[in-house]
């Protein structure tokens, strides 16, 4: 009968892969002599505060997302070499979305807690290997160095896919081919903007598709939101210039005002 692949160190041992750089080294370079600004950044650049050295990729749909140690960073990097720097003020301007899980097909990963194996898959989709075998046939003959133990608080961020039964239902070079960029992986797409004037909303009715990030910015000279009318959402207080953006996940109406004109309405309409 065929057991499911675990780790037992009375059977064989993961020898870990060494790394030359850490997340929590990364030191200051060129790039923190010359800060950027998040009006210049681009989809897909790597980013870093001055006072903190975590590394967030800014995706397609402005959000950052967090590499949760350096094994993550390098499933995807080779190294820190593009990492832009914003200041600690401007890095607080821009939200987070989440962390960034392995890129697909290159590792295999484990819980400390739980000794079974997992190949990882787009998106963050996880499966079970039943088998030694099945992971020399997926991975070669060192396959046992190339399985990384994920902290049992980063495990959440990936989702349980069905268990595998042969080799033949995952091809890791396939997984990483498919998975040029993190906004690939994790299916990004471009946020909508609606501006906010002193007066109204750029667009007092907004169909978008479920799914779609709207970012609601504030162009007025005053203060102003952009609040449900049933109080199940809303921007908080936005500042001149400042911005908020929010998912619309589900398909429905979602009518919203301005707290401080109630005056100012609008309706976004998902599909």
């Amino acid at each position: 009968m065929t057991k499911r692949l675990t780790f037992l160190s009375v059977t064989f041992t993961i020898v870990a892969l060494a790394t030359s750089f850490a997340l929590s080294s990364l030191v200051p370079s060129a790039q923190a002599t010359s800060l950027t600004s998040p009006e210049d950044l681009q989809p897909g650049d790597l980013i870093r505060g001055e006072s903190f050295s975590a590394v967030y990729y800014y995706g397609l749909d402005g959000f950052r997302y967090v590499f949760p140690n350096d094994k993550t960073f390098f499933t995807w990097y080779g190294n820190f070499d593009d990492v832009v720097w914003l200041s600690d003020a401007d890095m607080a301007t821009i939200q987070i979305g989440g962390n960034v899980t392995y890129k697909p097909g290159v590792k295999m990963i484990k819980i400390n807690s739980d000794p079974t194996v997992y190949v990882v898959g787009a998106g963050g989709e996880i499966m079970s290997i039943p088998s030694e075998g099945v992971a020399e046939d997926l991975y070669g003959s060192t396959w046992n160095k190339q399985i990384d133990d994920v902290p049992d608080g980063f495990f959440s961020n990936y989702t349980m896919g069905s268990a595998l039964e042969m080799a033949s239902q995952f091809d890791p070079d396939a997984e990483q081919a498919e998975a040029d960029s993190i906004d690939t992986d994790k299916d990004l797409k471009a946020y909508v903007t609606i501006t906010i004037s002193d007066n109204a909303y750029s667009d007092e009715s907004l169909t978008i598709d479920a799914g779609t990030a709207v970012r609601f910015v504030n162009e007025g000279n005053n203060k102003h939101t952009a609040s449900a009318e049933d109080g199940s959402w809303g921007t908080g207080t936005l500042a001149s210039g400042k911005h908020f953006t929010r998912y619309f996940d589900e398909a429905g109406d979602y009518d919203y005002y301005c707290k401080y004109h109630s005056s100012m309405t609008a309706t976004i309409t998902v599909e």
